[in-house]
């Protein structure tokens, strides 16, 4: 269809051409068409890094002045749109549209990079930027760095000390509610991510990525007070807290103090009269990996070997104190 068509950039097509031949504006910047001249013009606006219009409450900028009154609705906090699939109230009908293709199922866009499916463009484009490996939010408080403005502001959320979401299951609480939906996980005891190596589950894709790095053999975070080695960062911060000498977490029954809370709870068992028991010698244990190791012992595995002698071990431990006495038969000959 020729320009001809068009009277003036006020004026529509003629009644003649269908619906689907209207939008002959096209936008060389990405594309978008519009049934108007007028329109496009507008709309170019956005390409040209303008932006006049603030916004009083947040300090957002926009290129055309239709954005602020938007905005302005979420600050008010008014939410007039509900989805009568799940009840989520939305301040504009069209982030409800949006939402309403999550519960439609389709899912026509999809990351090149990852092979990822996301309801509409918009949530694709946000996903995008995690493959960017391009950080420009940056939380002030700790110094971690951001793909997306939405992380940074769930971020945030940890700093403020703020956590209005608790867990009817454990009474745990979270800052957001996206982090809570995620450990519920862990008590629906829906496990759908295994590990290739072992087999092992998880309830969570992000435990199961930091699992795998057991199998790497990586150890790239190193305890400078003693030279140890971990696989993940928190494991060395866990560490550390042993060589501080701090102690914060103190038993209630003893008063004996921890440096790690996990210590503590394996302590209180104790006072719990918890008793594990061994089905081949009776013997009981205050803890339940304490009865695991001990059972190797009537399994007749013994995986420890001692690189001097060659004697084998069904425990760590005890191969640590076999190598004691080849270190005292070197010094008493020495």
């Amino acid at each position: 269809m020729s320009d001809k068509m068009f009277l003036s950039d006020n004026e529509t097509v003629v009644d003649a051409v269908s619906s689907a031949e209207v939008k002959q504006f096209r936008c060389l910047e990405c594309d978008k068409t519009f049934p108007l001249k007028k329109s496009l013009n507008k709309h170019a606006v956005v390409h040209s890094g303008v932006k006049n219009f603030e916004c009083d409450e947040c300090g957002n900028r926009f290129a055309r002045k239709c954005g602020l009154p938007q905005l302005l609705l979420i600050h008010s906090g008014v939410k007039n749109f509900k989805c009568d699939e799940c009840g989520k109230l939305f301040a504009q009908k069209e982030h409800l549209t949006r939402h309403l293709l999550i519960h439609s199922g389709v899912k026509n866009f999809k990351c090149d990079e990852c092979g990822k499916r996301f309801a509409d463009k918009g949530s694709l484009n946000q996903h995008l930027l995690i493959h960017s490996g391009v950080k420009k939010f940056k939380c002030d408080e700790c110094g971690n760095r951001f793909a997306r403005k939405g992380s940074l502001t769930r971020h945030l959320l940890i700093h403020s000390g703020v956590k209005n979401f608790k867990c009817d299951e454990c009474g745990k609480r979270f800052a957001d509610k996206r982090s809570l939906t995620q450990h519920l996980l862990i008590h629906s005891g829906v496990k759908k991510f295994e590990c290739d190596e072992c087999g092992k589950l998880f309830a969570h894709k992000s435990n199961l990525t930091q699992h795998l790095l057991v199998h790497s053999g990586v150890k790239n975070f190193k305890c400078d007070e003693c030279g140890k080695r971990f696989t993940q960062k928190e494991h060395l911060t866990r560490h550390l807290l042993i060589h501080s000498e701090v102690k914060n977490f103190k038993c209630d029954e003893c008063g004996k103090l921890f440096a790690r809370k996990f210590e503590l709870t394996r302590h209180i068992l104790i006072h719990s009269g918890v008793k594990f028991k061994c089905d081949e010698c009776g013997k009981l244990f205050a803890y339940k990996n304490s009865l695991t190791k001990h059972l190797l012992i009537h399994s007749g595995v013994k995986n420890f070997k001692c690189d001097e002698c060659g004697k084998l071990f069904s425990q760590k431990a005890n191969l640590a104190c076999h190598i004691l006495i080849h270190s005292r038969v070197k010094n008493f000959q020495v």
